[in-house]
């Protein structure tokens, strides 16, 4: 949090933070690995594609 010189650029960070940990945050503890795996793999093509435009 000292990084940030500015509030605005601290809020800015946190809102894109928030959406990509949220994205890849999943509760392991809750699904198969199979399952797990497969939403793994989605979400990271999901990333890629959107890196690539």
């Amino acid at each position: 949090m000292l990084r940030f010189r500015r509030m605005r650029s601290l809020q800015k960070f946190a809102a894109v933070h928030a959406s990509v940990y949220d994205h890849f945050n999943q509760e392991r503890s809750l699904s198969t690995r199979t399952n797990f795996k497969l939403n793994r793999a989605a979400a990271l093509a999901e990333w890629r594609g959107l890196g690539a435009v």
